[in-house]
């Protein structure tokens, strides 16, 4: 076992949460899960997995994460931290087995960046800008947080970081319907972000970190005209950048996670645009 411990946010994760628990307990012998109300059977399973289990209610990802680097009794100098579809893959597992070996990482380094692979049901999302995209999982204790935003937080860590090749695999199995749903309730909060940024603690636009350097050009997309931009991201992702090599599912999860999703964004910003500025007196 390594020296890390491994932190898992749950909510109703029974199809997804027995892999990833397996592959955490294959690297880990401190695995904690911090479950949201589950009515499933995800804690069953975490229980069969000899996690170690906490309830909290949700309030938001970041919230979430930070009451668990926060609360949790979390054994190890460093800490990996996962969703419930997300898993080690055996080239990760194999990764961090060397980076921890001997006297382990260089003392300069508070955290690393994770490749994520997505897998949508079950067929690897590679091409239309998905991969890689790096996130901050794995870094020291009390030497990392996550930003306190309603939408798309990510950690950051206090001192230098660097980046791991093996990925992480998101394994999205959820049904289209509940997908959908979960990003409706995602459209929400992100045009809370919009009209009302986020202050201290979030991760700014920029250079030379992978989260940044997204948030740049995030940056230059919403100057872009609403809802020309939606049409223009899909053919930029699909198209230019081939994320018709990935077959069907990926014809579906670019409509639904690129255009449709970033044009109810858009839409829903200029609902709540129009109700702000009160009704138009008529001509």
């Amino acid at each position: 076992m390594l020296p890390i411990s491994v932190v898992i946010l749950t909510f109703n994760a029974a199809e997804t949460i027995g892999a990833t628990l397996a592959s955490a307990r294959a690297i880990s012998d401190d695995v904690h899960v911090v479950d949201s109300g589950s009515t499933d059977a995800t804690l069953d399973i975490a229980r069969g997995h000899g996690a170690i289990i906490a309830s909290h209610p949700f309030e938001n990802y970041g919230a979430q994460r930070n009451w668990a680097i926060d609360t949790l009794p979390l054994r190890h100098d460093w800490q990996l931290h996962l969703d419930a579809d997300e898993r080690v893959s055996d080239e990760l597992a194999a990764e961090l087995k060397a980076l921890l070996a001997g006297e382990g990482p260089p003392a300069a380094i508070a955290g690393y960046y994770v490749p994520r692979l997505v897998h949508f049901h079950r067929h690897p999302i590679r091409h239309g800008g998905m991969w890689p995209i790096y996130h901050m999982r794995l870094f020291r204790r009390g030497r990392g947080r996550c930003e306190a935003r309603k939408y798309d937080q990510h950690f950051y860590v206090d001192g230098a970081s660097a980046q791991l090749r093996g990925p992480m695999i998101d394994d999205i199995r959820l049904s289209l319907t509940e997908w959908t749903n979960r990003h409706n309730r995602w459209a929400d909060a992100e045009v809370d972000e919009i009209l009302a940024p986020a202050g201290s603690g979030v991760i700014q636009p920029g250079k030379g970190d992978p989260v940044a350097e997204k948030r740049a050009q995030r940056s230059g997309y919403y100057k872009a005209p609403l809802f020309w931009r939606a049409f223009a991201l899909f053919l930029y992702r699909y198209v230019w950048k081939r994320g018709f090599l990935d077959g069907r599912w990926g014809l579906i999860f670019f409509v639904l996670q690129t255009f449709w999703f970033r044009f109810l964004v858009d839409a829903k910003l200029h609902e709540r645009r129009e109700r702000e500025a009160g009704p138009r007196e008529a001509a």
